[in-house]
């Protein structure tokens, strides 16, 4: 079935899923995809699975949205798209609905049993929450907060391969925030870590969900200040400084650090001094 997920709007309901209504089939580390859309009806969802295995997301052009997992027995490998193939290969992914859904089942599987005194929990009546009652406290879905950094350097900027991901891609510094932290703070500790380099004039840009498995990145531009390029060999294995139009492979621009990319070679090639 055809369905446009242009309209897609988040939210949450306690109900369970009825006929009509629409979900986000995901099997294993990826989507189960039909072949004209994103979103099964229901009643073709395989396996007849319990509708107590259910999680709310919102809504597309009205229409109840719900995510579930498929068991990869009951799907064929060519169904199934791997989300990080969605999110960086696919134009027309609705990459916000699918970073919900993953974030959305990750928390559903790991709080269904509470981290205090080990009893079921079960779905808050009012919020998007795991509920125990025995201790009368909610499980809400963790978010991770990361930061991801743009370095210029006169009319060039850094760029590094991971040594952890196989995709030929260099993209951007990042790391997760520490307790205790600024973004800011986290922006330059990460960056000494992992390259020596010391940086300064760090500016928030823009923040995306990244649902591997629940992280929120938090994209800056920054200057270079000082230092030599040491890399921390198990979080690096390349990098190196790039003049526009003369650079490896990078993220596309539907992800964060594509776009990071993308702006701050705008910023080079208009001779911007500030960033």
């Amino acid at each position: 079935m055809a369905t446009s997920t242009n309209q897609w709007s988040p939210g949450w309901t306690t109900k369970a899923p009825e006929q009509g209504d629409l979900v986000l089939a995901l099997s294993g580390s990826g989507v189960f995809k039909p072949e004209d859309g994103w979103l099964h009806a229901l009643e073709a969802i395989p396996g007849n699975p319990d509708t107590a295995g259910f999680v709310s997301l919102g809504s597309v052009n009205g229409r109840p949205v719900f995510v579930t997992q498929v068991p990869e027995s009951l799907v064929a490998d060519r169904d199934v798209v791997p989300l990080r193939d969605a999110l960086m290969v696919i134009s027309d992914v609705p990459a916000a609905m699918l970073s919900t859904g993953f974030q959305v089942w990750q928390w559903f599987q790991d709080h269904q049993y509470c981290g205090r005194c080990g009893g079921g929990t079960g779905f808050h009546p009012r919020e998007r929450a795991r509920w125990c009652s025995n201790c009368s406290i909610p499980w809400y879905p963790r978010l991770a907060p990361c930061v991801i950094v743009v370095i210029r350097k006169q009319n060039r900027y850094l760029l590094a391969k991971s040594s952890r991901v196989k995709r030929h891609f260099y993209s951007l510094i990042a790391g997760f925030v520490e307790p205790g932290e600024s973004l800011e703070a986290a922006v330059a500790r990460e960056v000494k870590e992992e390259t020596g380099l010391d940086i300064t004039n760090i500016q928030y840009q823009a923040s995306e969900p990244w649902p591997f498995p629940h992280q929120l990145m938090a994209g800056f531009f920054a200057d270079y200040a000082g230092g030599e390029l040491v890399l921390q060999e198990d979080e690096l294995a390349d990098a190196g400084w790039f003049l526009p139009g003369s650079r490896p492979p990078v993220p596309p621009d539907t992800t964060i650090s594509g776009r990071l990319i993308r702006d701050m070679e705008i910023r080079i090639a208009g001779g911007g001094r500030g960033l």
